[in-house]
C-alpha cells in the first residue's frame, strides 16, 4: 500500500488549456500500473485544447457545470455526479461553462511511454460559443 498525502496544486500549462485551470495529480503511473488521474478545476470559460487519448478517457464531474464537445459538433452539458467516457482516438475538449466553475477527475490509461494523450490546437472562441448555444446558453 502507498498512502499519498498532500499534492500541490499546479497551474495547467497554457499550451494545453485556455483560461485559468488548476490541477492536483491523483495518480502518476509507475510500472506496472498505467492509470493517470488528476482533479482538474476550470474557472468560467476555461477549457482544454482539442486532444485525444490512445486508450480513451473517463471524466467524472465533481463540482459545477461544464461542457464536453467532440469534432463532429456533439456537445453535452455535464454537472456534479455525472461521468463521460471518451473513446480511444476521439478528438474532444472539456471545460467550464461561461458562468460556472467546473471540476472533474480525469482518468486515462497510458499506452507505452506517457499517458497516450495527443494535444492539438485550442478550441476557438467561435467553437466555444457554438457549444454554449448547443446547450441553450
Amino acid at each position: 500500500m502507498e498512502h499519498l498525502t498532500d499534492t500541490p496544486t499546479l497551474k495547467a500549462p497554457a499550451e494545453r488549456f485556455t483560461g485559468d485551470v488548476h490541477l492536483n495529480l491523483i495518480s502518476v503511473p509507475t510500472e506496472p500500473a498505467r492509470l493517470a488521474a488528476a482533479l482538474v478545476r476550470f474557472t468560467p470559460g476555461a477549457r482544454t485544447h482539442w486532444h485525444s487519448h490512445a486508450l480513451g478517457q473517463v471524466l467524472h464531474i465533481t463540482d459545477g457545470v461544464g461542457l464536453v464537445g467532440t469534432r463532429d459538433g456533439n456537445v453535452v452539458r455535464v454537472s456534479a455526479g455525472e461521468t463521460v467516457r471518451c473513446p480511444a482516438g476521439e478528438e474532444h475538449w472539456h471545460g467550464a461553462t461561461d458562468t460556472n466553475l467546473m471540476a472533474h477527475i480525469a482518468m486515462v490509461v497510458g499506452a507505452g511511454d506517457g499517458d497516450g494523450t495527443t494535444w492539438l490546437e485550442p478550441v476557438t472562441d467561435e467553437q466555444y460559443a457554438a457549444a454554449l448555444a448547443a446547450i441553450g446558453r
